[in-house]
């Protein structure tokens, strides 16, 4: 038997994507803690994991980032990924280390598995801390020859000159836009004893064991730098929740005869006249049904609602998404992987966070549309769905990356490579 020690920004978008793994370890026989916010203990426990709790202070997990930091409503696109970077990931890293590295000493793991959001992993590891990995949540963030800077939503430019692009604007950014937060993780090192290193908040400092990307590498740019540590593991099946009482109206969808388009924003960038409002009205006339998710706003903040739609709080997307058509999303990772885990065409609208880079995917690897904007006419998201149900090209695409990504073994595969990283004196029970 292993022990796992599994930690996560107290965040859906960083936690969610770990449960199929804790699930794989457990039903394995192997022992796994988990410690995140508050709110995710009750599903967390039912997985067979035991919770370990987050530090109070940075538990955002029960209340709305934005309530947490409202200065971070002034910014948009690239200002608020630095905001996130600086205030979200980075400032709290030394508390996090600490906290980690006081979880370990009550009970020694044999592996440190993070979302690559919690810089605190790697330096847990440089100051004696166990093996770790980090599961990717979002795309490859790292610098490549190949790639450009992430952030700016660049597709790959080919050849000597496409190279040269990357070279320059990943140096250019290195240099301006992201320097600041080499500083600032550079106080979180001093502030646990460790040298500063100058290194990015982008930039790999100490290497992971593994670094299990949750997506097809048919949806990531090819890099031929790509470091050795990186396994595509495929995105995993989700846990289906429990006690889950469909809505009135579900009948509807599992019977419809019209395509069925699901509209949301996520759980973060959740502005309703972003993309929700805009998507109903713009759709209200097409022949589809139309199924919106709030994300946890009441549905009467979309009132009124058009006759072809229905509105909910939330709804298992693993078991909607069997029955829909279409998916319009601002672009989140989870939404998008698991879109493309059912076979299903995308129309994107992101600039935040790290959406504008996904949205810039869904376009490369030919699975969607890319609106290429936050605010969408609600003529561009009719066209957009009307081109991606009449246009087979972009279903076949998803399609042949939901084989890739072979969805039910992605968390064995997951497993089976963390259990790799178990040294051989690791003891085989308790």
């Amino acid at each position: 038997m292993a022990r796992f020690l599994f930690a996560a920004t107290p965040a859906a978008g960083h936690v969610h994507p770990a449960y199929p793994l804790v699930r794989a370890l457990v039903d394995a026989g192997h022992r796994v803690r988990f410690t995140t916010g508050r709110g995710f203990e009750d599903t967390i426990t039912r997985l067979g994991a035991e919770y370990v709790p987050w530090p109070a202070e940075h538990d955002h997990s029960l209340r709305p980032t934005d309530e947490m930091f409202p200065e971070r409503l002034r910014h948009n696109g690239v200002k608020k990924f630095l905001f996130d970077l600086e205030h979200l990931f980075i400032a709290p890293v030394a508390e996090q280390a600490r906290h980690l590295q006081a979880v370990l000493a009550a009970e020694p793991a044999d592996v440190l598995v993070a979302d690559t959001g919690l810089l605190a992993a790697p330096l847990v590891h440089e100051l004696g801390g166990p093996p770790f990995a980090t599961y990717g949540i979002t795309a490859l963030t790292f610098p490549s020859v190949d790639a450009g800077p992430f952030g700016l939503g660049l597709p790959p430019a080919k050849g000597p000159l496409g190279r040269f692009r990357n070279r320059f604007l990943n140096f250019v950014t290195r240099k301006t836009l992201f320097a600041p937060t080499a500083g600032y993780l550079d106080i979180q090192r001093r502030a646990l004893g460790l040298a500063p290193r100058g290194r990015t908040a982008l930039e790999v400092g100490t290497p992971p064991g593994r670094y299990l990307q949750l997506s097809p590498a048919g949806f990531e740019y090819p890099r031929r730098d790509l470091p050795s540590w990186v396994r595509f593991v495929g995105h995993p099946d989700p846990v289906p929740p429990t006690n889950s009482t469909p809505p009135a109206w579900w009948d509807e969808v599992v019977t419809s005869h019209r395509p069925v388009v699901v509209v949301t924003q996520g759980t973060v960038a959740t502005d309703p006249q972003q993309l929700l409002r805009p998507a109903l009205d713009a759709l209200s006339s097409e022949d589809v049904l139309v199924v919106a998710v709030t994300g946890g706003a009441e549905p009467s903040i979309l009132e009124p609602i058009p006759p072809n739609a229905r509105v909910e709080r939330y709804v298992p997307f693993g078991e909607l998404f069997r029955h829909a058509s279409a998916v319009v999303t601002n672009g989140g990772f989870g939404t998008v992987q698991l879109a493309i885990a059912h076979g299903l065409p995308l129309v994107v609208a992101g600039k935040t966070e790290d959406k504008v880079e996904i949205s810039a995917r869904v376009a490369w690897s030919g699975v969607g549309v890319n609106l290429r904007t936050q605010t969408p006419t609600g003529e561009a998201i009719r066209n957009g769905v009307r081109r991606v149900l009449a246009e087979p090209g972009f279903a076949a695409a998803s399609r042949r990356l939901r084989d890739e990504s072979d969805g039910r073994n992605a968390a064995d595969r997951a497993a089976a490579e963390l259990l790799a990283l178990v040294r051989p004196s690791a003891p085989a029970d308790f």
